[in-house]
């Protein structure tokens, strides 16, 4: 089948276990055709009774399907339909695997990492006929929608928070000529709570096992370098990914900011005490998740219609904010152990905490504090007697 033979909207299935691979996937192709139908599961058994109840123009699957496997998937299509696009993927790059799949005639047979432009060419070629292109407007709010019911709506499904980096150009800038330089690109994305977030969650994602990863260095290493690349250039495809409202940008801004001087300020701390600098970076950086994710979903309620302006910013960002970092935390399965040091940011009361969470605590009353405000102001917190520190080390970390 070719792009001419489609109907005027394609329907598509994709079968990938691992959430983070199958959220890439969906993406690049909707990037190629925003108005695909699509299906999106799990397993190989979720998929089988989907192709038995619907027809589909185009199949992706992985090989390495829990259930039915995706082999299998492509034998049982193929008795029905020699024609259909199926494009396997796999992490099997040996020639015993590729000798396996061919006789069933796999349209496209791709191997991890993925090859993002190869991927998107493939789709292309078979999604569109040339030279033609798909746009989708954005969908206007429905009648009476209140600003507060669509973002209680939005927050336990919203895509997180907008780039603070360019991502492309972060990429480029890493590759060398051996391929993608780990620390080049941890240099480049370290200030980006998004960026952050999204890797440690897929390092601790289905497809990988082990010691729970807390920060951003762990979840490079942990990932391969193609899997990482693709997963930060995939980022950049999703929908209001960059902020287009000045309002909004200068929040995001602000927020962005309090990230960062509060992480500078808990790494050197911690380095300081002997501690994990790097979990306390990264429980820092990751603080204003929620804040940041906010004024992206407030960025679709602008272009839906909406009216916004800065006192209806603020004003849902102290309704909905620290819900929906709570949110985001839990869906995205960050580790427990990370979740509790970012809680110990906003609250010490009761019980027994760690001295990484008091570090984390004091960094971030520091970054907050105003041009009107010295040091003094933290030293008899109750923080700071808990670490013991004085005005000479709290001087230090600031001017470190």
């Amino acid at each position: 089948m070719t792009a001419v033979d489609l109907p005027a909207v394609p329907r598509v299935l994709i079968a990938e276990a691992d959430p983070w691979s199958r959220d890439l996937l969906k993406q690049v192709l909707l990037n190629v055709r925003c108005d695909a139908r699509l299906d999106v599961c799990a397993d190989g058994q979720h998929a089988a009774t989907l192709l038995g109840e619907k027809t589909y123009d185009l199949i992706l699957a992985d090989w390495e399907l829990p259930g039915v496997d995706g082999l299998s998937l492509l034998r049982s299509v193929r008795q029905k339909r020699r024609s259909l696009p199926f494009i396997l993927l796999s992490s099997r790059n040996d020639s015993a695997s590729v000798r396996e799949a061919l006789p069933l005639a796999p349209t496209a047979y791709l191997t991890r990492p993925l090859n993002m432009e190869s991927l998107t060419q493939r789709l292309q070629d078979l999604l569109l006929n040339e030279g033609e292109s798909v746009y989708c407007e954005i969908p206007p709010l429905a009648p009476g929608m209140t600003l507060p019911a669509f973002l209680e709506r939005r927050r336990d499904v919203c895509d997180g928070a907008p780039l603070r980096v360019d991502v492309k150009a972060a990429v480029q800038r890493s590759l060398g000529p051996e391929g993608l330089d780990l620390k080049q690109l941890e240099d480049q994305v370290h200030s980006d709570p998004q960026i952050t977030a999204v890797l440690i969650a897929a390092a601790n994602s289905a497809g990988y096992h082990g010691t729970p990863v807390q920060t951003l260095p762990e979840a490079l290493h942990k990932l391969v370098p193609g899997q990482s690349m693709n997963l930060i250039l995939g980022l950049a495809l999703k929908h209001n990914v960059v902020l287009g409202d000045p309002g909004l940008v200068a929040y995001a801004e602000r927020h962005w900011q309090l990230s960062q001087d509060s992480a500078d300020y808990a790494r050197r701390l911690a380095r300081m005490l002997e501690l994990d600098h790097q979990r306390c970076y990264s429980a820092c950086i990751l603080h204003r998740l929620g804040d940041l994710a906010l004024l992206r979903c407030l960025e679709d309620w602008r272009q839906g219609g909406g009216a916004l302006d800065d006192q209806t910013i603020g004003e849902s960002l102290d309704a909905f904010g620290a819900a929906y970092g709570s949110a985001l935390r839990t869906r995205w399965r960050l580790p427990l152990e990370l979740r509790q040091l970012i809680a110990g940011i906003y609250s010490l009361e009761g019980g027994v905490y760690s001295r990484e969470a008091l570090v984390v605590n004091l960094a971030v009353q520091m970054a907050r504090l105003t041009e009107h405000e010295g040091l003094e102001e933290l030293v008899g917190s109750k923080t700071a007697r808990l670490l013991k520190v004085g005005l000479p080390e709290l001087t230090r970390v600031r001017k470190t």
